[in-house]
C-alpha cells in the first residue's frame, strides 16, 4: 500500500498528464459507483469537499438526508492502463462520510475497516488471498452479453483449445500494471471458464483489489469482443464460478495459524477460527452468496460446497486446509462467489473467525471422506449440516444471526436484507422457461 501525501498526488497527476480522476465507492450490494472530476478540481477532492446525492444510491440514505461526501483514500491512486495515454484517467477509492465529518454507517468499506480495527485491538492482522473465477462469453451484434462460447477447453488446458488465453494474459498484465500481485491464472473446468488468483494482502487492500479486479477484467474482455461475467452459475450442467478465500491471521509478525497441535500443522487459534466460521456460515451466506443464482452453484456434483464441514484431503467440504506449512498456513473458505460485496464478505469472515478465537469455539472433527457420496445417515452421524439452499433461506439465517447483523451494523443489515428480499420476490413471481416446458 502506497503512502502518498497530497503533494505527492498533485505531482503524480501533473507528471503523468492525468486529466480525469474518478472518485469511486461501492454501494451495499458491492456495485462500483463513481463521479468524475477534471484535474483542475483535484485539490477540492483531496480536501474532502466532493459531495454527492446519497438518496440516489440503493441502500444509502433518504431524500431528507441526502448529502454525503467522498474522502479519497490516497493510497488507492491508480491510472487506468486501458484509457488514452494523453489526458490519462486515474481513480481513487473513497470512504463515504456524513456532512458532520462522521463515517457513513452504510459505507461497506467502513464496515470492513471497523472489523479490521477490532482485530487490531486484539493484536491481529488479517490477510487474504482470493481465487476469482469467471466466464468469458461472446457478445451479440448489439454488443450485449450472451452465454455463447465456441471453445471446449477444460481444466488447465492451453491454447489453441483455450480461446480466452490472450484475453486472460492481457488481464493479468493490466492488473500488474495497476499494482496488483497476480499469483497465477489458468483455464478452469467448464468451457469458457477462467481463474485468476490474486496475491496475499492485508484485508482492506485485498477488498480494494477485488473491486478493481472486476472492473479491469470486464474492461479488458470488452476490448477482446467478449463479456466477462462473475455470475455464479450462468450455464446449467457445468461448474459454477466461486471466489475461494485463503485467510490467515498474524500477530507480532508471525502467522498464528501455524502450529503443531494437530496432524495438519494448525494452531489452536486456527481451530477456533474454523469453529467460528462454521458456527456463523449460515448467517453469512446471504453476504458471501448474495444472488438468487448463487444457490444454483451450491448444489452437489459440481465441486461447490453444499455441506458445512472441513478437511485437508479433499475439496468437497466448505473449508479446506491447503498444504502450506509454517508462515504459509491458511484456511480456505470455498463457498463465496465473486458476486459478493468484498468488503462485507471479508468483514463477516474476519469477525466470525475472531468470535471463534475469543470464545474458543471448537470445530467438529475434520472429514476426509467425500461428503457428496455419503448417505444422509452418515452425514448426520458426523454432525454435518447443509448450507442454505436458496437466497430466501440464507436471508432467514442472517436475520437469526444477531452477531453477523452486528458486524454489518443496523443500517447495512436492514437495508441489505430489504433489498435482497425484494430481489427474491421479483424472482419468485417470474414464470421460467423450465416451468413452461414442464407444465404448459
Amino acid at each position: 500500500m502506497k503512502n502518498y501525501g497530497k503533494k505527492d498526488i498533485m505531482r503524480i497527476v501533473e507528471e503523468e498528464d492525468v486529466e480525469f480522476i474518478r472518485l469511486q465507492f461501492t454501494d451495499i450490494l458491492g456495485n462500483l459507483k463513481n463521479i468524475a472530476i477534471t484535474a483542475s478540481q483535484l485539490e477540492r477532492a483531496l480536501n474532502n469537499r466532493c459531495m454527492f446525492d446519497g438518496s440516489s444510491i440503493k441502500g444509502f440514505v433518504g431524500v431528507e438526508e441526502s448529502d454525503l461526501y467522498l474522502h479519497p483514500d490516497l493510497s488507492t491512486l491508480a491510472i487506468f492502463p486501458w484509457r488514452p495515454q494523453q489526458g490519462k484517467v486515474a481513480r481513487f477509492l473513497c470512504d463515504v462520510y456524513r456532512p458532520n465529518g462522521q463515517p457513513f454507517e452504510g459505507d461497506s468499506r467502513y464496515v470492513l475497516k471497523r472489523a479490521i480495527q477490532k482485530a487490531a485491538d486484539l493484536g491481529y492482522l488479517f490477510e487474504v488471498g482470493p481465487e476469482c473465477e469467471f466466464f468469458l462469453f461472446h457478445t451479440d451484434e448489439n454488443a450485449l452479453p450472451t452465454t455463447i462460447t465456441h471453445e471446449k477447453a477444460g481444466y488447465f488446458d492451453v491454447g489453441p483449445a483455450d480461446l480466452g488465453e490472450n484475453a486472460r494474459r492481457d488481464m493479468v498484465l493490466t492488473l500488474e500494471e495497476m499494482g496488483m500481485m497476480v499469483e497465477a491464472s489458468h483455464h478452469e473446468t467448464a468451457p469458457a471458464q477462467h481463474e485468476i488468483d490474486l496475491g496475499y494482502e492485508e484485508a482492506l487492500a485485498a477488498a480494494d483489489d477485488l473491486i478493481t479486479f472486476k472492473l479491469a477484467v470486464r474492461t479488458i474482455a470488452k476490448g477482446h469482443g467478449l463479456h466477462a461475467t462473475f455470475m455464479p452459475k450462468p450455464i446449467s450442467g457445468v461448474n459454477g464460478s466461486g471466489m475461494h478465500l485463503n485467510m490467515s491471521l498474524h500477530k507480532n509478525g508471525g502467522n498464528i495459524f501455524h502450529g503443531s497441535e494437530d496432524a495438519l500443522g494448525l494452531s489452536r487459534e486456527a481451530h477456533y477460527f474454523i469453529g467460528g466460521l462454521m458456527k456463523h456460515i449460515k448467517g453469512m451466506a446471504a453476504i458471501t452468496n448474495p444472488l438468487v443464482n448463487s444457490y444454483k452453484r451450491l448444489v452437489p456434483g459440481y465441486e461447490a460446497p453444499t455441506f458445512i464441514a472441513w478437511s485437508a484431503a479433499n475439496r468437497s467440504p466448505l473449508i479446506r486446509i491447503p498444504s502450506f506449512t509454517g508462515e504459509g498456513a491458511r484456511v480456505e473458505l470455498r463457498s463465496p462467489d465473486a458476486a459478493a460485496n468484498p468488503y462485507l464478505t471479508l468483514a463477516v469472515c474476519l469477525m466470525a473467525g475472531l468470535d471463534g478465537i475469543v470464545n474458543q469455539i471448537e470445530p467438529p472433527a475434520y472429514v476426509n471422506g467425500n461428503i457428496f457420496t455419503m448417505t444422509e445417515e452418515e452425514r448426520e452421524a458426523l454432525g454435518i449440516r447443509r448450507m442454505p439452499a436458496t437466497l430466501l433461506e440464507a436471508l432467514e439465517e442472517l436475520e437469526k444471526d444477531t452477531f453477523i447483523k452486528e458486524v454489518l451494523g443496523s443500517h447495512v443489515a436492514e437495508k441489505y436484507i430489504a433489498a435482497k428480499k425484494e430481489e427474491w420476490y421479483r424472482y419468485s413471481t417470474q414464470v421460467s422457461e423450465w416451468e413452461l416446458q414442464e407444465y404448459l
